[in-house]
Order: C-alpha cells, then structure tokens, then sequence
C-alpha cells in the first residue's frame, strides 16, 4: 500500500527529481516506511511506501525489470501474486524481491493490457516504458485505490492523491462549477471528473495509456457481468455451500501479509461475515476494532461485542463524541474535493484506533451492493407499482403535478409533493437519482443564485451516471450494478481510502472480489432480496457462524448522529460558515434560505442535516483549496 506520483514530458531533459519529490512528501502518511524516485528524459516517478509484503529493502519502490526498460510505481495488493509470480519464472522472468510490485511489472511485460484480467486484488499503478515513450497506467476493478491526472499539452502529471496535482505550480487549477452541482446532487465527485478544471480520475476498472505524441487514451476493462447460468457449480449442490466456499477463499487469500493484520467489526452482516471467516483461518485471536457512540440509535458496540464473544477475538473498542468535529478540517484537506459523506468520520477514527494494533485490515465493505442490501433499493422500487398505469398518463400528471408546485413559493410540503409527482411519472433510472439525490431539484432551485446558476453554463446531472436502462430489466438487479458503477468507486472506496491512508493504514475488502462478485451477479434477485428482507442468501449461508442478533439486525449503515450535533455541538460552528461575510461574497446560495435551513433544522422541523453538512464541507473545502 502506497502513495504513487509522476510526470511525463515531451522534453528530452531529465525530470526533476525535487518536483517529483515534493508531490511524494504531500502523502508521506500513505508510505512512512520508505521513499524512492526515478527519474530519466522524459519521465519522473515517485512513491512512498507503506511495507506489508516483503519488508526488505530491495522491495522499496520504484522498481525496474531485468534491463531497466520500464519502470513501475504501484499501489495496493495483487493477492493472487504468487501463482503469477511461479508462472512468469516458467517463461524466464528474473525477480530481485520477494512481493506483488515486481510481479505486476513482468506481467506486463509478459501480456500488455491483457495482465489485468490476471490480477485479483486493489491496485493503481503507472508503468512508463522508455523504448517506446509510453506510459501504462490501471485502476482496480472497484476504485478500492485511487488514480488522479491532469493533462497539459504533451505533459501529464498524476498521483494517489488530487492535492499533489493542485499544489504543482506548473499546473493551474480552477473549479470545476459542474463537477460542484454533481456532488450537491450525489454527496461526492463522479468520475471522471474532479472538483477542479483539468483534473481527472481515472475510472475503477479502466486502464490510461498516453504516447510519446502525448495522445491519452482511456477504457474500460471489466464490468460485473449481467447473467451467468454457471453461478452453481455441480460439485457443492446448492448456492448457500458454493457462497460460503467462495467467501472463504477471498478472505483467506486476503491474510497474505508480514506485518499483523485485524478487523473492523461493526456489527452489521458484512463485517460479522468476515470476522467469523478470518478467525477461522488464524490460530491466534485476531484484533478486532468497533466504535460506537453515546446515542443508542448509532450504536453498534453490542452487536460487533457478540461476535467479538463467539471468537474469542482481542476486542477494541472506541466511543466516538462530537469533538470529533476538530478532525472536519483535516478531512477536507486530506480529500482535497467536497465529499459530505459523513461515515467518513467515523472511519477516520477506527483507522486512527486500529493503527495503534495493527498495519493491515480487512472490512466488510461491498456486501450492500452485492447482495442488495440498501434500504434505499426498496424505498425506489415500490414506486414500480404505479407501472400499471400508462406511461403517457404518469408522465402527463408528474409533469403537470410538478410544474403546478414549481410555480408556489417553496415549501417543505410542496416540495415534497413535487418530488412525489416526480417519482409517479419516472422511469427507474429518473426515480433513482431523486431518490438518492442529496439537494433535490427544487432545493437546487431555490437555494442556487443567478450567479451560481451562470457558473454553472447549463450543466445538468451527469449523464455518464445513466447508466442503461430497459422495461426489461430487472429493477434491483440495474439498481446493484448502478452502485457498483458509481457509488461503490467513487464514494465508498474514496471513503475508506483516505480515512485508512490519512492514518498509514491499509484496508482490504473480502465482500468485493471480483470473482465473487461476478458469482453473486449471477444469483437471481429473489436469492438476494425479498421485499424488506435483505441479503436473504448471505443471512442463511452464514446462519450457523454468527449469532442470531446479528443474522437479525436491521440495516443501520455506518452513520453519526450528524442531526443531533448540527444542533448542538456543531451548530454555531455550521452557522460560522455558511452564514458569514466570506460566504455571502462566493455568491453561489441564496443566504436567506440557508438561514431558512438552518433555522428548521434547530427547532426540529425538518432534518436538513444532509444538506448543511454537504454545504458545510463544500464551504470548508472552498477556504482550503481556492480562496
């Protein structure tokens, strides 16, 4: 696990190490361990490490193949790498080290673009071949690892971190206004943009290619698939024993490691999934990690304490209280773009608790999407039973519903029955985008100013989120890999990511391997979901591991109580920032309805806590990055 930087010119002078230096020591927390540099006509290459696999010093990055052609500088954890490795020495490949990197390195040397199909495992890496002036770049298949760039006439620049990119002097950079309307749409940035001009992401699960004439390329590699008829093999008989056969190999393939490795155990299904496998692949009791909070709606600690008790695991636990809020700052600059998910606190802290024990842990992220989890999936797809009316008849009265309503002075009823003529005349890709909308559109309406809305220069929501759609389709199943998309890379991962790295922590995910997933694809929607009932096949494969309070338990997600302290602890210092002078001269939002907001939200009439704390972080963010 690292922090990976360069740069790639059309000049024929070397790079300059201090350049490539200075954009490394901006994420020494993704790599205290050790630091390398690479630098040559052309190109310059950088990384911090962070050492988990093979800790000795000829492993530090970066590192070069036999005849020093093509270099690489990597991020993340191939698990299957042994095998591959065994394999290349077949075909004549020499290794100097012991771990993954190498292994990445001589793959493609072996295969070109086709070594992606032969990795399992999170990774962002850059592989620059000096014969042909090329740079080779990919993404994991999830956005576990993240890979930003900017482009600048035949020169590219790129990093695990944006805020390498927007402190380079020789790169300006601006907002990206549309990008801002997206994340007050979606609580984070969608790929491939970024909240600045000229920055990009690299999508999960495509690879970057850019040529000596400076020629950049990007395209995507593997998607989950749409249907298998091979998803239960002859051999174990029914999907339950084939399920929990496939989830015990992804988490042991995930135990690879030479420092110690633990658990964040929340309580929940995923991560009680995963602590119960674990420990029955270790001899030793494993470190487990839990937070919980003062309120008892949020806490979790006696469910993640009965899985804790069945495996006798070495517990830990942490109580998390709202002055946690001095780390909201740190957060803003650590992912250097607005992201108001608020579980990114929460994770901060157990990453900042687990580092104390451990270098490595595993997560039961990913186990929402795949198995359709969310309560967000049935709150969208009830509204399927108003399909029986004509299309024409719904789109006629929606519209006319909401135009009716848009012509009224704001208000939360109004509001509300606009949305709901919304969702009566939509199609499912519509309806699900208001569902998860964070501003709705007429919130957008009334609280955007004229000038907000000319920054803007008529962008609407982005349409790479469409992704396609038929009356054919089943809606649960579109809904999952709608999230595997988008919400899983560019929100979840980026999550768990920077919250992880900021404490020079690494997480691996068992729920999102690939062949996993692509297994669960194949599942029919009624083996995953049945009206309310969550992760039916999950609950009963792990019906005889974990206890029955967890097999139980409701979704509750990771959240805070973000309500409660916006009224409280945080309250004057949400007031501090969206209400004063150096907010009022941005000009972007209307202040009487922040006021409006804020006010509502005091006196309990209505939770505008997810809207304020999405203006909030895009305030903090605007003071960090652009003022």
């Amino acid at each position: 696990m690292c922090g990976i930087a360069g740069r790639v010119t059309a000049s024929d002078l070397v790079v300059s190490e201090n350049s490539i230096r200075r954009m490394c020591d901006l994420m020494v927390y993704r790599g205290p361990d050790a630091a390398g540099y690479h630098t040559a006509p052309h190109v310059g290459l950088g990384e911090r490490r962070l050492a988990i696999i093979d800790l000795h010093e000829q492993a530090n990055p970066p590192l070069s193949n036999e005849d020093n052609s093509k270099w690489i500088v990597f991020n993340g954890e191939i698990y299957n790498f042994r095998p591959l490795r065994q394999g290349l020495l077949d075909h004549g490949h020499i290794f100097r080290t012991q771990g993954d990197t190498e292994v990445v390195l001589h793959l493609f040397e072996q295969y070109g673009i086709e070594c992606l199909k032969y990795l399992h495992g999170m990774f962002a890496f850059a592989i620059w071949d000096s014969r042909t002036r090329t740079l080779f770049a990919a993404r994991d298949r999830f956005g576990e690892k993240p890979f930003f760039y900017s482009k600048d006439g035949n020169s590219l620049i790129f990093a695990s971190s944006i805020r390498c990119i927007v402190r380079d002097a020789d790169f300006g950079t601006s907002p990206n206004f549309g990008a801002i309307d997206s994340y007050l749409s979606h609580q984070y940035v969608p790929s491939p943009q970024t909240a600045f001009c000229n920055i990009w992401k690299l999508p999960a699960a495509h690879f970057l290619q850019h040529t000596a004439g400076g020629e950049v390329k990007v395209a995507r590699y593997w998607e989950p698939p749409s249907e298998r008829t091979d998803c239960v093999s002859e051999k174990y008989g029914d999907v339950e024993a084939e399920l929990l056969l496939r989830l015990r190999d992804s988490v042991r393939s995930r135990l690879i490691s030479d420092v110690p490795i633990g658990m964040f155990l929340s309580g929940g299904l995923d991560s009680g999934t995963v602590t119960a496998l674990m420990a029955q692949e270790i001899s030793e009791p494993i470190k487990t990690f839990s937070i919980g909070f003062d309120e008892q709606k949020f806490d979790e600690l006696p469910y993640a304490r009965s899985v804790a008790t069945l495996y006798g695991t070495d517990h830990h636990e942490l109580v998390v209280r709202p002055a946690v809020a001095q780390i909201v700052p740190l957060l803003v600059e650590q992912y250097g773009e607005p992201f108001a998910d608020s579980s990114a606190i929460p994770t901060y802290c157990v990453s900042q608790f687990a580092r104390k024990g451990v270098k490595v842990v595993l997560s039961g992220d990913g186990g929402d999407e795949t198995f359709l989890g969310y309560h967000h999936y049935y709150d969208t797809a009830r509204w399927a039973r108003f399909d029986s009316v004509p299309a024409f008849l719904r789109q006629g009265f929606g519209s006319l519903g909401k135009s009716v309503m848009g012509t009224l002075p704001y208000g939360n009823v109004s509001a509300r029955i606009a949305r709901a003529c919304q969702m009566f005349g939509s199609s499912l890709p519509e309806r699900y985008r208001t569902q998860l909308a964070v501003l709705k559109d007429e919130e957008k309406k009334a609280c955007y100013t004229p000038r907000f809305q000319s920054l803007l220069n008529g962008h609407r929501h982005d349409s790479s989120l469409d992704l396609p759609w038929n009356k054919s389709m089943d809606d649960w199943a579109w809904m999952s890999r709608h999230d595997q998309h988008y919400y899983l890379p560019d929100c979840l991962m980026v999550k768990t990511d920077v919250a992880s790295m900021a404490n020079s922590l690494e997480v691996r995910s068992p729920l999102l391997d690939h062949q996993l997933v692509e297994f669960a694809s194949g599942l029919p929607t009624s083996l995953k979901r049945r009206g309310k009932n969550n992760k039916v096949i999950l609950r009963q494969a792990m019906r005889k591991l974990l206890p029955a309070q967890v097999l139980n338990k409701p979704k509750t997600g990771f959240g805070i109580p973000l309500a409660k302290w916006l009224r409280t602890d945080l309250a004057e210092s949400l007031r501090a920032a969206l209400l004063d002078e150096r907010a009022e001269k941005r000009g972007l939002f209307h202040k009487s309805f922040l006021k409006r907001m804020i006010a509502e939200h005091a006196a309990g009439i209505r939770d505008w806590s997810n809207r304020l704390w999405a203006l909030l972080v895009l305030e903090l963010w605007f003071r960090e990055y652009v003022d």
